[in-house]
């Protein structure tokens, strides 16, 4: 017959006296108080492991802090763990160590973990973008919390200021940018779902703009401004380069003289360094290589096409033809992307194959079949285009760098 243990009460154990040796006071169930020499008195409980049968013991605390009725309810909590074959002392084991994880993996941790992943699948210059708008956005107010600690709310009032100022393209972006960071949260183990899912609901959507551009008949016009204006020859060369070869602004800045192929008169920029991560071949018009002729004084020795001023090792700013067409006058009315749209709508007008210009765009055609089954990229078709779109400009420069000299005399070394 088992042994009946008389339950503790409260006075019991308030006047248990230390002795010169430890002793336990049981309440049954498993659950004794160790009372020491010194005088501290501890809770434990006593328990056979549910494989290994061994008998083990678990500390629920210290006296008075854990009260009886604390201590009882502990041991109702593991004789429930236990009846489920459960371990006490490896559950709680585990609970600590995900509370330590919890607080060790901040948002800014994580934060940093995707973006090693991010950066591989983005630009250089987008990867840094991202990182700066977190940077001045995100961390200063939720670097610091635990991944798990981030909530919808909290996200919610760092946002609002923001978009009280009228930012809500920001909005948009960092709306976008902490989800995938929560996603890839979700994703890794870390969290269980991901609480922002619908934070950009919040906001008002930004309305929609266009990148700005000219009307094709402005053309001639801006050729002349752009040659009377006070701007360094690189950063001319900048623009001219872009409006030729119709890349967008980070492919041209970043344009390395190794990229070139002047045997098959191309420019073969590398997937790594494109928006959609897909290698484009350009075909390089004659204009285009007058282009080069210009500039290999200046920095065919070096890597790039175009040198940053203060670093002639690294390539210039993406910005800087944004910058120079500012101050020629045409801030809000044109912007170094809006050359893309210029040469589409010319292109178009001129009843060039619309599959013909997307690829000298290097866009990607969002229909999937489609695109599978149109993966001809139009090569020879797009000499011609890029020739005439060259020959158009040409036509309506007025003393523009590219009038000056001829493809005759180049002389590079492909990289």
């Amino acid at each position: 017959m088992a042994k009946i243990v008389k339950p503790l009460t409260n006075t019991e154990i308030s006047q248990a006296k230390p002795k010169d040796k430890e002793y336990n006071l049981s309440d049954g169930e498993g659950l004794m108080l160790r009372v020491k020499p010194n005088g501290s008195k501890i809770w434990l409980f006593n328990y056979t492991h549910p494989y290994t049968k061994k008998r083990k013991n678990i500390s629920f605390g210290v006296y008075p802090d854990v009260s009886l009725a604390k201590a009882r309810a502990k041991r109702l909590s593991a004789r429930e763990q236990l009846a489920d074959n459960s371990d006490p002392k490896e559950v709680r084991e585990q609970e600590q160590l995900a509370v330590e994880q919890a607080h060790s993996n901040t948002f800014y941790k994580v934060c940093c973990d995707w973006h090693l992943v991010k950066k591989t699948k983005v630009s250089p210059d987008y990867a840094i973008d991202i990182w700066r708008s977190l940077m001045l956005h995100i961390f200063p107010k939720l670097g610091e919390r635990p991944i798990s600690k981030v909530t919808a709310t909290s996200v919610i009032e760092v946002l609002n200021p923001i978009a009280a100022k009228g930012n809500l393209e920001t909005v948009r972006r960092l709306c976008q940018r902490v989800n995938e960071v929560m996603s890839f949260a979700v994703n890794t183990g870390l969290i269980y779902s991901n609480p922002l899912s619908g934070i950009s609901d919040a906001f008002e959507a930004p309305k929609a703009k266009l990148m700005a551009t000219i009307k094709p008949d402005e053309l001639p016009q801006l050729m002349k401004s752009l040659n009377n204006a006070s701007i360094k020859l690189v950063t001319r060369c900048l623009i001219e380069w872009q409006l030729h070869t119709m890349v967008r602004p980070t492919e041209a800045a970043g344009a390395r003289w190794s990229e070139l192929d002047l045997n098959n008169r191309v420019w073969v920029v590398p997937a790594e360094r494109m928006k959609m991560k897909r290698e484009h071949i350009v075909p390089l018009s004659d204009q285009a290589l007058q282009i080069l002729e210009t500039l290999h004084p200046i920095s065919g020795h070096r890597e790039y096409f175009f040198p940053a001023d203060r670093d002639p090792r690294k390539h210039a700013n993406s910005q800087s033809a944004n910058m120079a067409l500012k101050r020629m006058g045409y801030g809000g009315k044109l912007v170094s992307h809006g050359l893309r749209a210029l040469a589409s709508t010319v292109l178009n007008e001129q009843a060039f194959d619309a599959d013909v210009i997307e690829a000298a765009l290097a866009h990607v055609d969002k229909n999937e079949v489609r695109r599978a089954y149109n993966r001809a990229d139009y090569l020879e078709r797009r000499r011609h285009l890029m020739q005439w779109w060259s020959s158009h400009i040409e036509d309506a420069a007025i003393n523009s760098i590219t009038l000056a000299g001829g493809v005759k005399g180049l002389r590079l070394v492909n990289g």
